[in-house]
Protein backbone atom coordinates (compact mmCIF):
# COMPACT_ATOMS: atom_id res chain seq x y z
CA UNK A 1 0.00 0.00 0.00
CA UNK A 2 1.29 3.48 -0.91
CA UNK A 3 1.08 6.04 1.80
CA UNK A 4 -1.29 8.97 1.34
CA UNK A 5 1.74 11.22 1.03
CA UNK A 6 3.21 9.17 -1.84
CA UNK A 7 -0.19 8.94 -3.61
CA UNK A 8 -0.58 12.69 -3.37
CA UNK A 9 2.90 13.23 -4.79
CA UNK A 10 2.23 10.86 -7.71
CA UNK A 11 -1.06 12.57 -8.59
CA UNK A 12 0.58 15.99 -8.34
CA UNK A 13 2.87 15.04 -11.24
CA UNK A 14 -0.04 14.47 -13.67
CA UNK A 15 -0.86 18.11 -14.48
CA UNK A 16 2.85 18.85 -14.75
CA UNK A 17 3.36 15.94 -17.16
CA UNK A 18 0.37 17.03 -19.21
CA UNK A 19 1.72 20.57 -19.42
CA UNK A 20 5.12 19.29 -20.51
CA UNK A 21 3.54 17.09 -23.21
CA UNK A 22 1.51 20.01 -24.55
CA UNK A 23 4.59 22.21 -24.58
CA UNK A 24 6.56 19.61 -26.51
CA UNK A 25 3.72 19.18 -29.03
CA UNK A 26 3.59 22.92 -29.53
CA UNK A 27 7.34 23.01 -30.05
CA UNK A 28 7.07 20.34 -32.74
CA UNK A 29 4.19 22.06 -34.53
CA UNK A 30 5.53 25.59 -34.21
CA UNK A 31 8.27 25.34 -36.88
CA UNK A 32 5.88 24.07 -39.56
CA UNK A 33 3.25 26.68 -38.74
CA UNK A 34 5.82 29.44 -38.56
CA UNK A 35 7.34 28.21 -41.81
CA UNK A 36 4.01 28.47 -43.55
CA UNK A 37 3.34 31.91 -42.09
CA UNK A 38 6.73 33.32 -43.11
CA UNK A 39 7.10 31.48 -46.42
CA UNK A 40 9.24 32.09 -48.34
CA UNK A 41 12.14 33.04 -46.11
CA UNK A 42 14.83 32.14 -48.65
CA UNK A 43 15.17 31.80 -52.46
CA UNK A 44 12.90 29.32 -54.24
CA UNK A 45 14.05 27.08 -57.07
CA UNK A 46 11.70 26.63 -60.05
CA UNK A 47 12.71 23.53 -61.98
CA UNK A 48 11.87 23.51 -65.70
CA UNK A 49 12.41 20.01 -67.14
CA UNK A 50 13.11 21.41 -70.61
CA UNK A 51 15.71 23.63 -72.21
CA UNK A 52 15.70 27.41 -72.09
CA UNK A 53 14.18 29.49 -74.86
CA UNK A 54 10.80 27.87 -75.47
CA UNK A 55 7.40 29.42 -74.91
CA UNK A 56 6.81 27.41 -71.71
CA UNK A 57 10.21 28.42 -70.35
CA UNK A 58 9.51 32.09 -71.14
CA UNK A 59 6.14 31.89 -69.38
CA UNK A 60 7.73 30.39 -66.28
CA UNK A 61 10.32 33.17 -66.21
CA UNK A 62 7.61 35.82 -66.33
CA UNK A 63 5.70 34.12 -63.50
CA UNK A 64 8.90 33.69 -61.45
CA UNK A 65 9.68 37.38 -61.89
CA UNK A 66 6.25 38.35 -60.54
CA UNK A 67 6.60 35.96 -57.59
CA UNK A 68 10.04 37.36 -56.75
CA UNK A 69 8.61 40.86 -56.67
CA UNK A 70 5.63 39.84 -54.55
CA UNK A 71 7.53 37.90 -51.89
CA UNK A 72 10.84 39.77 -51.86
CA UNK A 73 12.66 36.48 -52.37
CA UNK A 74 14.24 35.25 -55.58
CA UNK A 75 12.28 32.62 -57.52
CA UNK A 76 14.99 31.44 -59.89
CA UNK A 77 14.59 29.20 -62.94
CA UNK A 78 16.73 26.10 -63.19
CA UNK A 79 16.49 24.30 -66.52
CA UNK A 80 16.97 20.52 -66.29
CA UNK A 81 16.36 19.22 -69.83
CA UNK A 82 16.80 15.67 -71.01
CA UNK A 83 15.00 12.35 -71.55
CA UNK A 84 11.69 14.01 -72.35
CA UNK A 85 11.48 15.75 -68.99
CA UNK A 86 12.45 12.72 -66.91
CA UNK A 87 15.73 14.23 -65.61
CA UNK A 88 14.02 17.37 -64.36
CA UNK A 89 11.14 15.49 -62.79
CA UNK A 90 13.54 13.13 -61.03
CA UNK A 91 15.34 16.13 -59.53
CA UNK A 92 12.00 17.55 -58.40
CA UNK A 93 11.03 14.24 -56.80
CA UNK A 94 14.31 14.13 -54.87
CA UNK A 95 13.78 17.63 -53.45
CA UNK A 96 12.42 18.19 -49.92
CA UNK A 97 8.67 18.72 -49.55
CA UNK A 98 9.11 22.21 -48.12
CA UNK A 99 7.97 24.51 -50.94
CA UNK A 100 11.48 25.69 -51.80
CA UNK A 101 11.62 23.58 -54.95
CA UNK A 102 8.75 24.04 -57.39
CA UNK A 103 8.59 22.20 -60.68
CA UNK A 104 6.94 22.95 -63.97
CA UNK A 105 4.52 20.26 -65.09
CA UNK A 106 2.46 20.03 -68.24
CA UNK A 107 0.27 18.03 -70.55
CA UNK A 108 3.28 16.30 -72.07
CA UNK A 109 3.93 14.53 -68.77
CA UNK A 110 0.45 13.01 -68.81
CA UNK A 111 1.31 11.53 -72.21
CA UNK A 112 4.65 10.19 -70.94
CA UNK A 113 2.88 7.90 -68.49
CA UNK A 114 1.41 6.00 -71.45
CA UNK A 115 4.62 6.03 -73.49
CA UNK A 116 7.09 4.59 -71.01
CA UNK A 117 7.07 1.16 -69.41
CA UNK A 118 8.55 2.62 -66.27
CA UNK A 119 9.29 6.13 -64.99
CA UNK A 120 11.35 7.11 -61.93
CA UNK A 121 8.52 9.29 -60.67
CA UNK A 122 4.74 9.13 -60.39
CA UNK A 123 3.13 12.33 -61.63
CA UNK A 124 -0.13 11.72 -59.81
CA UNK A 125 1.28 10.62 -56.44
CA UNK A 126 4.72 12.20 -56.06
CA UNK A 127 3.55 15.74 -56.82
CA UNK A 128 0.78 18.06 -55.69
CA UNK A 129 -0.37 20.69 -58.21
CA UNK A 130 -0.28 24.40 -57.42
CA UNK A 131 -1.97 25.78 -60.53
CA UNK A 132 -1.93 25.89 -64.28
CA UNK A 133 -0.04 28.81 -65.79
CA UNK A 134 -1.33 28.56 -69.35
CA UNK A 135 -3.50 26.41 -71.57
CA UNK A 136 -3.41 26.30 -75.33
CA UNK A 137 -4.79 24.37 -78.24
CA UNK A 138 -3.10 23.48 -81.51
CA UNK A 139 -3.76 24.69 -85.03
CA UNK A 140 -4.41 22.67 -88.17
CA UNK A 141 -2.67 24.39 -91.03
CA UNK A 142 -2.13 24.01 -94.78
CA UNK A 143 -0.09 25.95 -97.27
CA UNK A 144 -2.02 29.01 -98.37
CA UNK A 145 -2.60 27.67 -101.90
CA UNK A 146 -4.20 24.42 -100.70
CA UNK A 147 -7.78 23.56 -101.64
CA UNK A 148 -8.34 22.27 -98.10
CA UNK A 149 -10.03 25.17 -96.34
CA UNK A 150 -12.14 23.48 -93.67
CA UNK A 151 -12.26 20.37 -91.50
CA UNK A 152 -15.04 19.03 -93.73
CA UNK A 153 -12.78 19.52 -96.78
CA UNK A 154 -10.05 17.46 -95.12
CA UNK A 155 -12.38 14.61 -94.16
CA UNK A 156 -14.05 14.56 -97.59
CA UNK A 157 -10.70 14.51 -99.43
CA UNK A 158 -9.40 11.71 -97.21
CA UNK A 159 -12.51 9.59 -97.75
CA UNK A 160 -12.46 10.20 -101.51
CA UNK A 161 -8.89 8.86 -101.80
CA UNK A 162 -8.05 6.73 -98.74
CA UNK A 163 -4.36 6.55 -97.82
CA UNK A 164 -3.24 9.44 -100.01
CA UNK A 165 -3.52 12.42 -97.64
CA UNK A 166 -0.57 13.24 -95.36
CA UNK A 167 -0.87 14.69 -91.86
CA UNK A 168 2.32 16.16 -90.42
CA UNK A 169 3.39 16.47 -86.79
CA UNK A 170 6.54 16.27 -84.74
CA UNK A 171 7.86 13.23 -82.85
CA UNK A 172 5.68 10.15 -82.30
CA UNK A 173 4.06 10.38 -78.89
CA UNK A 174 4.13 14.18 -78.76
CA UNK A 175 0.90 16.08 -78.16
CA UNK A 176 1.06 17.22 -81.79
CA UNK A 177 1.44 13.68 -83.08
CA UNK A 178 -1.31 12.28 -80.87
CA UNK A 179 -3.68 15.11 -81.83
CA UNK A 180 -3.27 14.03 -85.47
CA UNK A 181 -3.82 10.39 -84.49
CA UNK A 182 -6.95 11.35 -82.55
CA UNK A 183 -8.33 13.31 -85.52
CA UNK A 184 -7.70 10.30 -87.76
CA UNK A 185 -9.49 7.92 -85.37
CA UNK A 186 -12.47 10.16 -84.62
CA UNK A 187 -13.13 11.05 -88.25
CA UNK A 188 -12.70 7.45 -89.42
CA UNK A 189 -10.34 8.38 -92.24
CA UNK A 190 -7.30 6.62 -93.67
CA UNK A 191 -4.39 9.08 -93.75
CA UNK A 192 -0.65 8.83 -93.25
CA UNK A 193 0.69 10.64 -90.14
CA UNK A 194 4.25 11.72 -90.91
CA UNK A 195 6.44 12.63 -87.90
CA UNK A 196 9.17 15.26 -88.23
CA UNK A 197 12.02 15.91 -85.86
CA UNK A 198 11.29 19.58 -85.20
CA UNK A 199 8.57 22.14 -85.78
CA UNK A 200 10.70 24.07 -88.33
CA UNK A 201 11.12 20.84 -90.30
CA UNK A 202 7.36 20.37 -90.27
CA UNK A 203 6.74 23.97 -91.36
CA UNK A 204 9.11 23.51 -94.29
CA UNK A 205 7.32 20.30 -95.32
CA UNK A 206 3.94 22.05 -95.28
CA UNK A 207 5.17 24.99 -97.37
CA UNK A 208 6.85 22.61 -99.81
CA UNK A 209 3.66 20.59 -100.25
CA UNK A 210 5.02 17.38 -98.73
CA UNK A 211 2.34 17.54 -96.03
CA UNK A 212 -1.32 18.31 -96.62
CA UNK A 213 -2.26 19.25 -93.06
CA UNK A 214 0.07 20.13 -90.19
CA UNK A 215 -0.69 19.80 -86.46
CA UNK A 216 1.32 22.02 -84.13
CA UNK A 217 1.09 24.96 -81.73
CA UNK A 218 0.39 28.42 -83.09
CA UNK A 219 3.80 29.71 -81.98
CA UNK A 220 5.52 27.14 -84.20
CA UNK A 221 3.77 28.45 -87.33
CA UNK A 222 3.27 32.08 -86.32
CA UNK A 223 5.69 33.59 -88.85
CA UNK A 224 4.28 31.59 -91.78
CA UNK A 225 0.70 32.38 -90.76
CA UNK A 226 1.43 36.09 -90.35
CA UNK A 227 3.15 36.18 -93.75
CA UNK A 228 0.12 34.48 -95.37
CA UNK A 229 2.19 31.47 -96.39
CA UNK A 230 -0.02 29.16 -94.33
CA UNK A 231 -3.75 29.05 -93.74
CA UNK A 232 -5.27 27.93 -90.44
CA UNK A 233 -8.09 25.44 -91.01
CA UNK A 234 -9.12 25.02 -87.38
CA UNK A 235 -8.03 25.16 -83.75
CA UNK A 236 -8.24 22.17 -81.44
CA UNK A 237 -9.65 23.58 -78.20
CA UNK A 238 -13.28 23.49 -77.02
CA UNK A 239 -13.75 27.18 -77.88
CA UNK A 240 -12.20 29.50 -80.44
CA UNK A 241 -8.72 30.80 -79.67
CA UNK A 242 -8.58 34.40 -78.47
CA UNK A 243 -5.84 35.24 -80.97
CA UNK A 244 -7.73 33.59 -83.87
CA UNK A 245 -11.38 34.50 -83.22
CA UNK A 246 -12.39 34.00 -86.86
CA UNK A 247 -11.02 30.45 -87.05
CA UNK A 248 -13.51 27.68 -86.17
CA UNK A 249 -12.67 24.80 -83.88
CA UNK A 250 -12.47 21.19 -85.01
CA UNK A 251 -15.63 20.65 -82.97
CA UNK A 252 -17.42 23.26 -85.10
CA UNK A 253 -16.00 21.54 -88.16
CA UNK A 254 -17.94 18.37 -87.47
CA UNK A 255 -16.11 16.35 -84.79
CA UNK A 256 -18.09 17.14 -81.61
CA UNK A 257 -15.93 15.04 -79.27
CA UNK A 258 -12.58 16.37 -80.46
CA UNK A 259 -10.81 18.48 -77.84
CA UNK A 260 -7.04 18.79 -77.58
CA UNK A 261 -5.87 21.44 -75.17
CA UNK A 262 -2.43 21.27 -73.67
CA UNK A 263 -1.33 23.12 -70.56
CA UNK A 264 1.59 24.06 -68.36
CA UNK A 265 1.55 24.47 -64.62
CA UNK A 266 3.45 24.28 -61.36
CA UNK A 267 3.63 21.63 -58.64
CA UNK A 268 5.50 20.76 -55.46
CA UNK A 269 6.48 17.50 -53.82
CA UNK A 270 3.58 15.74 -52.16
CA UNK A 271 3.83 16.37 -48.43
CA UNK A 272 4.43 20.10 -48.78
CA UNK A 273 2.35 21.93 -46.12
CA UNK A 274 -1.08 22.84 -47.53
CA UNK A 275 -0.67 26.41 -46.24
CA UNK A 276 2.35 26.87 -48.52
CA UNK A 277 0.49 25.40 -51.49
CA UNK A 278 -2.41 27.79 -50.85
CA UNK A 279 0.02 30.73 -50.60
CA UNK A 280 1.66 29.79 -53.89
CA UNK A 281 -1.64 29.23 -55.68
CA UNK A 282 -2.92 32.66 -54.70
CA UNK A 283 0.33 34.32 -55.79
CA UNK A 284 0.40 32.49 -59.15
CA UNK A 285 -3.24 33.43 -59.78
CA UNK A 286 -2.40 37.09 -59.17
CA UNK A 287 0.71 36.90 -61.37
CA UNK A 288 -1.22 35.47 -64.31
CA UNK A 289 -3.59 38.43 -64.24
CA UNK A 290 -0.78 40.91 -64.84
CA UNK A 291 -1.01 42.82 -68.15
CA UNK A 292 2.50 41.72 -69.19
CA UNK A 293 1.74 38.00 -68.85
CA UNK A 294 -1.71 38.36 -70.42
CA UNK A 295 -0.26 40.18 -73.43
CA UNK A 296 2.59 37.70 -73.89
CA UNK A 297 0.26 34.73 -73.63
CA UNK A 298 -2.32 36.07 -76.08
CA UNK A 299 0.34 36.85 -78.67
CA UNK A 300 1.70 33.30 -78.28
CA UNK A 301 -1.72 31.74 -78.68
CA UNK A 302 -2.10 30.79 -75.02
CA UNK A 303 -4.66 31.48 -72.31
CA UNK A 304 -2.94 32.48 -69.06
CA UNK A 305 -5.40 31.32 -66.45
CA UNK A 306 -5.03 29.56 -63.11
CA UNK A 307 -6.70 26.35 -61.99
CA UNK A 308 -7.16 25.20 -58.41
CA UNK A 309 -4.94 22.38 -57.14
CA UNK A 310 -7.99 20.09 -56.85
CA UNK A 311 -9.19 20.83 -60.39
CA UNK A 312 -5.72 20.37 -61.83
CA UNK A 313 -5.41 17.01 -60.08
CA UNK A 314 -8.63 15.92 -61.78
CA UNK A 315 -7.35 17.22 -65.13
CA UNK A 316 -4.13 15.26 -64.80
CA UNK A 317 -5.99 12.04 -64.06
CA UNK A 318 -8.35 12.60 -66.99
CA UNK A 319 -5.51 13.41 -69.42
CA UNK A 320 -3.50 10.34 -68.41
CA UNK A 321 -6.47 8.07 -69.19
CA UNK A 322 -7.28 9.88 -72.44
CA UNK A 323 -3.79 9.76 -73.92
CA UNK A 324 -3.14 6.18 -72.87
CA UNK A 325 -6.14 5.19 -74.97
CA UNK A 326 -4.97 7.26 -77.97
CA UNK A 327 -1.48 5.74 -77.72
CA UNK A 328 -2.93 2.22 -77.68
CA UNK A 329 -5.22 2.97 -80.64
CA UNK A 330 -2.30 4.39 -82.63
CA UNK A 331 -0.22 1.30 -81.93
CA UNK A 332 2.70 3.30 -80.52
CA UNK A 333 4.95 0.89 -78.57
CA UNK A 334 6.05 1.71 -75.05
CA UNK A 335 9.68 2.61 -74.59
Amino acid sequence: MLSSKVRATRHSFRPVATAVALALSAAVLAPSLAGADTYPSKPVRVLVPYGAGGIADATMRLVAERLSTKFGQQFFIENRPGAGGVIGMQAAKDAPADGYTITMIGGGLTIAKGLFKQLPYDLENDFTPISTTASYGLVLTTRASSNLKTVKDVIAAAKAKPGTLNFGSINPGSTQNLSAQLFKTMSGIDVIVVPYKTSPDLATAILRGDVDVGFDYYAAFQASITNNQMSVIATTGPTRASNLPDVPTVIEGGLPEYDVTSWNGLAVRTGTPPEIIATLHKAVDEALKSPAIQKFSTEAGMDAQSMTPADLSKRIKSDVAKWQQVIENAGIPKR
